[in-house]
């Protein structure tokens, strides 16, 4: 026998109030934290900079310095 709280609990809108709230993790957000969404074209978000390129080969040759000590 199921509870009277828990029976409400359980109940769900059929309707979603925001278009974007189509997933069901979003849907349970606030507004105002999926406020904060960015929302930048594809392209921005893919371009290379140079910071990625130095993080890049900092870690390339941190791992090769790594496993020439290693097998040394």
């Amino acid at each position: 026998m199921v509870s009277i709280g828990l029976r409400n609990s359980m109940r769900r809108n059929l309707v979603l109030t925001d278009e974007r709230t189509r997933h069901p993790f979003r849907a349970l957000l606030q507004a105002h934290v999926r406020n904060n969404e960015y929302e930048a074209p594809a392209e921005v978000l893919w371009k290379l900079t140079r910071q990625d390129v130095r993080g890049f080969a900092t870690v390339y040759f941190a791992t090769f310095a790594a496993v020439l000590v290693f097998f040394s």
